[in-house]
């Protein structure tokens, strides 16, 4: 089968596009046919072994594919590592079937991106309607989901993007407010999106100086969700006593802990995919890059040159 592997950490350019030998399904697994694969950030960490869990070579980055299983269902699944081939080997109950009416490509933005959005927003944002909601990287692939779900369940949502291109994806896919990322002072931009209020919850990725406006913006029982450090800088050091005086809360969530958990993957996809085919949530589909330019593909991610979701066509 054709497959990415490295043999060395780095960046886009120690990826090689190769004949490997087929996977071996172990247990109960399952080989599928791949017939779409996902990017997400969290690849460049993988392939640079920056990532919240420690990487092995030799290794075959990826965690999410479409496929076809030997009985010709349509499913869509996670997969430890192994993603950018042509074949995975999968366990049963982690694969997810993909209705009628959901593309492999919107099925591919639900798994990683759909499911963080999902949980970042309601499990551990406990978001409400009439809260004002900042998302960070709202072009992007978390982002895109995030702001038509925080507008769907009633917040009021200001979108932080990075080019005046994202900026119209973002209000085209309903946020109320956009603030450009770059701007010199953050904190002042986001208060005045709010209308001049601090604000009740915030979805941050980036970390350094990012984090800290968030933070500093942060109402008296407001949430700050970290669920990423796409900067590489991490934010400054935080004395408790500034989340005391001001009653903040600041969560991580790393998707990894939801695994396994039928309640917290399965039917959460199911629940958007439904929502994909009633018209009410609107994947964004940023491009398909041939698996063997996965490198390329990896560059315009980290250029932030990409929105939406990014994938490979294994075919190619």
């Amino acid at each position: 089968m054709k497959a990415i592997q490295i043999t060395k950490f780095g960046g886009p350019e120690v990826m090689e596009y190769l004949d490997l030998p087929d996977p071996i399904a172990k247990g109960s697994e399952e080989l599928i046919t791949v017939t779409a694969i996902g990017i997400n950030y969290a690849d460049t960490h993988q392939t640079e072994n920056s990532y919240l869990s420690k990487q092995e070579l030799p290794l075959v980055p990826g965690v999410e594919v479409v496929g076809i299983t030997a009985d010709g269902r349509r499913v869509l699944a996670p997969v430890g590592a192994g993603g950018y081939s042509q074949l995975a080997a999968v366990h049963p109950r982690a694969m997810i079937e993909v209705p009628t009416g959901v593309s492999d490509q919107q099925a591919l933005c639900m798994l990683v991106q759909g499911s963080t959005a999902w949980h970042i927003l309601k499990t551990v944002g406990h978001v409400k309607a009439g809260e004002s909601v900042v998302i960070h990287a709202a072009a992007g692939g978390v982002g895109t989901i995030a702001v038509q779900l925080a507008k769907l369940w009633g917040a009021k949502v200001i979108a932080v993007t990075s080019s005046s291109e994202k900026a119209d994806l973002a209000k085209k896919l309903g946020a109320d407010v956009t603030i450009d990322a770059n701007v010199e002072d953050l904190a002042a931009a986001m208060l005045a999106a709010n209308d001049g209020k601090p604000v009740d919850l915030i979805l941050e990725m980036v970390g350094g100086k990012t984090f800290d406006a968030s933070l500093a913006v942060l109402a008296p029982f407001g949430r700050l969700i970290t669920y990423g450090m796409a900067s590489r800088t991490p934010p400054s050091s935080i004395n408790p006593a500034v989340l005391m005086g001001g009653s903040k809360t600041i969560t991580g969530f790393w998707l990894s802990h939801c695994f396994g958990k039928k309640e917290m993957m399965n039917d959460v996809i199911n629940e958007l995919f439904q929502l994909v085919i009633a018209g009410k949530l609107h994947p964004v589909i940023g491009a398909t890059f041939p698996l063997s330019k996965a490198g390329d593909a990896h560059r315009a991610m980290l250029a932030r040159q990409t929105t939406g979701k990014i994938a490979l066509d294994p075919a190619l």
